[in-house]
């Protein structure tokens, strides 16, 4: 009964056709969402699902590539003064918003105070106000094409934390995407997508922006080339994944952007259906408790490094989609290089030679998961294997999620496999596990050394400079094993054959640009 009232439910989001009728209409591109949006305001009451919706909207001076890094988007060229402190951006030229109005540096600057007005809401004033790395000390538009943001002090973490999905991509927007009152309206923005309506728990449609200044060049993330090739895009909130499944296989939807890994055999042998897939800077990995009397010895953590077969681990879990990963620093970062690529070998006499060497008599060691994300118990249950096989004596203690992330935020734990989300530049990567355990104990690598080296790279804009901290860090970091990154996370999508430019990426994020129907026979 739960199936056929949700199917119901989707087949009104599509405007209660399908099959055969729907085709003979100009059906919308229908992309599924597991849950409704929380607003169209970026970067403002929002989650995930609002992001992904309100970036077809909305652009930024700056957004991530392909790759994660970050590059020009509304910005036709990016300046930065030799004391780094200085930020000059020059508007690209004929720019319009979905209203017709000109993009210039009066929009930019409407747009900043609009995001950091007190009890604004905005996610990321903390970003820039000098509660976090970054603080803009002012914002001025010499003229029409020209905006200039001047800083405390230099930061590599600027254009970053600009470019954030949370943040809303810190979108420009319009004076007209509010009312009278000062009180939020809708985005009027820059994007390839217009909001043409938002029937709440339903879906949310966006229309074709006509007059869109495309960027041009090869589709580049958030950047790049950005053609809508629909007329319209149709995002339909569908909770359950079988009935988003089902709906995918009768044709009453098109894309499915989060699949979880049990379903791509499934959905792979399905007619009409295709299945792709992309790394992203997620993390899953074993965290060590390097305060507990077992585990500060570094030999002892060595050891259970080298018990782990980190490919078969990862093909397990994966289904066989994603590589291992033993850096800190994600697979697709513009910073993975040759240096990320040396882990820890699989080798069991090693670790148990280590272990003889730990002084190890057999003493339990508890590793705590969860069930709430299945990939992280999954490789928990392996874990405890391999170490066993070792001769490492690993109980598994499986607990709820709000348990595991209180345990976690307390580093009350031995062991414990944990999830870690994405984070989009190294620094913070290496920035989420480092600290001083004493004020924040969820931190699991308490190392001077790796601190200062963090913030040189949060300083330093030069890539080979920051390239060569990442690699002084990693190695530091093999060395110290004080946690055992495994391997990122993918981002799996499922979509109808007669779906054209569908992919997958690093952000894990749905893009309905550059995507078009194969015209019918």
């Amino acid at each position: 009964m739960k199936l056929q009232l949700l199917s119901a439910a989707v087949a009104l989001a599509l405007g209660g056709l399908s099959g055969p009728a729907w085709a003979q209409a100009a059906a919308p591109l229908r992309i599924s969402l597991t849950a409704d949006i929380r607003s169209t305001e970026p970067g403002v009451n929002r989650d995930s699902n609002s992001d992904a919706v309100v970036l077809h909207i909305v652009e930024g001076l700056v957004a991530y590539g392909e790759d994660a890094e970050v590059r020009p988007l509304l910005a036709k060229s990016i300046d930065i003064s030799p004391d780094g402190k200085t930020y000059t951006f020059k508007l690209r030229d004929d720019v319009k918003f979905h209203n017709g109005a000109p993009l210039t540096s009066a929009d930019v600057l409407w747009s900043w105070q609009h995001y950091t007005a007190p009890k604004s809401g905005w996610r990321c004033a903390s970003e820039f106000d000098g509660r976090g790395t970054v603080k803009v000390t002012g914002v001025e538009a010499p003229d029409a094409q020209t905006v200039v943001y001047q800083l405390e002090k230099p930061s590599a973490l600027f254009l970053a934390s600009l470019a954030r999905t949370d943040c809303g991509g810190t979108g420009i927007l319009h004076k007209d995407s509010v009312k009278a009152d000062g009180s939020w309206d809708k985005p009027i923005g820059t994007g390839p997508f217009a909001l043409a309506e938002w029937k709440r728990g339903e879906y949310v449609r966006l229309t074709k922006f006509a007059a869109y200044a495309n960027r041009g060049g090869a589709r580049d993330g958030y950047t790049g080339s950005k053609r809508p090739l629909v007329d319209e895009v149709r995002f339909v909130i569908v909770p359950d994944d079988s009935t988003a499944k089902a709906a995918l296989e009768r044709g009453d939807i098109d894309i499915i952007e989060d699949l979880s890994n049990s379903d791509v055999p499934v959905l792979q042998k399905a007619p009409n259906i295709k299945v792709a897939y992309a790394p992203v800077m997620s993390m899953t990995a074993l965290l060590l408790q390097t305060k507990d009397p077992l585990l500060s010895n570094p030999k002892m953590r060595q050891a259970l490094a080298h018990a782990i077969d980190y490919a078969q681990l990862a093909g397990a879990v994966t289904e066989g989609l994603a590589q291992p990963n033993n850096s800190i620093v994600p697979l697709v970062s513009p910073y993975y290089d040759a240096a990320q690529k040396q882990g820890w070998n699989y080798d069991v006499a090693l670790s148990q030679k280590l272990l003889q060497e730990a002084g190890y008599k057999g003493q339990e060691l508890v590793l705590m998961t969860t069930k709430r994300y299945p990939q992280s118990y999954n490789s928990a249950v392996i874990l405890q294997a391999m170490l066993q096989a070792a001769g490492i004596n690993a109980r598994l203690s499986v607990v709820e999620w709000a348990t595991q992330l209180d345990r976690y935020n307390a580093g009350t734990y031995q062991m414990m496999a944990f999830p870690y989300s994405a984070r989009l530049d190294a620094a913070l990567n290496y920035e989420m596990v480092t600290g001083d355990k004493a004020k924040q104990p969820r931190k699991v690598w308490d190392s001077p050394e790796a601190l200062k080296l963090i913030g040189a790279a949060s300083v330093d804009t030069d890539h080979a400079k920051r390239q060569a901290t990442f690699d002084a860090l990693h190695k530091l970091f093999l060395a110290d094993v004080p946690s055992i990154p495994l391997y990122n996370g993918l981002d799996i999508g499922a979509y109808r054959a007669d779906v054209k430019g569908y992919q997958p990426w690093a952000v894990k994020k749905p893009r309905a640009w550059e995507v078009e129907r194969a015209a019918a026979p």
